[in-house]
């Protein structure tokens, strides 16, 4: 008896060891995907899910009118119609897929990679680097607030989001893929089998990953990326203490028929969605870029370029469709050089008529990229995933630079 007894006390003591040792080394253990829980069922901040299970843009924006909805106006307009209406669940999806260099051919970019968090989702090159470290012609633009965009692209020749993912994912110098190998790749990950099933439960839980699904997710993630709260923002919901005097004397240049700055960045999104002739240099060697001019097939959008958004500016440095200048002061001294001084001897262009010559102090340029500086927000900022459901690590521009 007294042998059973002691048999069966080490038994248990063996068990008791064996429990410890397993939560000694769960505990210690990296975190991998398959440790993180399923997708989200809340909605990200400026959003308000409802009954069905949608998540809904909310912001103090809406409590305003806007001249033929265009969002065009003065400190107190609405915004222009936005991308909403998607779930939690395929916001969640897309975050995933944004950060997942998977989606390229050879694994080594994902989106992120040209359009990086820290750098306001630019990437601070002059121009970006695509595939095996090819130079790109034009600059990275920022993602806040893209879900509000009409047109995409410095060009304009993305009429939607899903349109412009699919001319990145399968260009030939940018993630060069295929849309074969891509569902092929994603099919063949349980990972994202399983997420996507989650995030799209009308369908069959064994049915294949489609790209409509792809780019709708993908989509989704973009049109979260919500930067509305600024100090400027407060100040135009009236609370006026939120800018200091040198910033409101810069937002009163900026606004000024003089500068003219607001005619085509106009808030809130300070940009009117419109293209313009401003005759930006190009880099040294290149020649000039001809923009709009070849999607719309007009020789007068010879040199036109999309009118971005000022949002977070002060972050995706340097400027312009080719980050010619390097710093704010630099951009916003180029208006005042006169009109199409930098434009080719040999190019003829239809130079924009806001584009003349302001003649701006010294003073003036410095209060003005002290306005521009109060655009900044990145209070809604998404979380980059800890892990990703590829396995794969994350990719950002810095890695690509040999």
């Amino acid at each position: 008896m007294e042998n059973k007894s002691t048999l069966l006390k080490l038994s248990i003591l063996g068990l008791l060891l064996s429990g410890l040792l397993l939560f000694f080394f769960a505990s210690n253990k990296s975190e991998s995907y398959t440790d993180l829980a399923t997708l989200n069922c809340h909605c990200p901040p400026g959003f308000k899910l409802n009954e069905d299970n949608k998540c809904m843009a909310k912001n103090l924006y809406q409590q305003y009118d806007s001249p033929n909805n265009q969002g065009v106006g003065g400190l107190q307009t609405g915004l222009p119609e936005g991308r909403d209406g998607f779930s939690p669940q395929e916001i969640d999806l897309g975050r995933y897929l944004f950060f997942d260099p998977i989606l390229s051919i050879d694994g080594s970019m994902s989106c992120a990679t040209c359009h990086e968090p820290s750098k306001g989702f630019s990437d601070g090159l002059p121009t970006s680097i695509g595939k095996d470290n090819l130079k790109l012609d034009r600059a990275a633009p920022t993602l806040w607030n893209v879900g509000y965009l009409n047109r995409l692209f410095w060009d304009g020749r993305a009429n939607s989001l899903e349109e412009q993912m699919a001319t990145t994912l399968f260009s030939e110098v940018e993630m060069a893929n295929t849309p074969e190998n891509l569902l092929s790749t994603l099919n063949n990950i349980d990972n994202y089998r399983k997420l996507f099933a989650e995030a799209y439960p009308d369908r069959g839980k064994n049915d294949d990953i489609e790209l409509d699904e792809i780019y709708k997710a993908l989509s989704a993630f973009q049109t979260s990326l919500i930067s509305l709260n600024s100090k400027y923002d407060q100040y135009a919901h009236g609370y006026h203490e939120a800018l200091n005097e040198k910033e409101i004397e810069g937002m009163n240049v900026f606004r000024s028929f003089v500068a003219r700055c607001a005619e085509c960045h106009t808030p809130p999104l300070f940009t009117n969605q419109q293209f313009a002739v401003i005759g930006t240099p190009e880099p040294d060697g290149l020649p000039l870029d001809p923009g709009a001019e070849i999607p719309f097939g007009d020789k007068s959008m010879r040199g036109a370029f999309k009118v971005p958004t000022l949002r977070n500016i002060d972050l995706t440095a340097p400027y312009m469709h080719s980050g010619k200048f390097e710093t704010l002061r630099e951009a916003v001294e180029f208006y005042t050089k006169g009109r199409g001084h930098a434009v080719p001897e040999d190019e003829k262009l239809y130079i924009h008529w806001h584009i003349w010559e302001p003649q701006l102090s010294d003073y003036e340029l410095d209060r003005l990229v002290d306005f521009l500086k109060t655009l900044n927000d990145e209070s809604f900022m998404p979380k980059i995933p800890e892990a990703l459901p590829s396995g794969l690590n994350l990719t950002f521009q810095q890695t690509l630079i040999p």
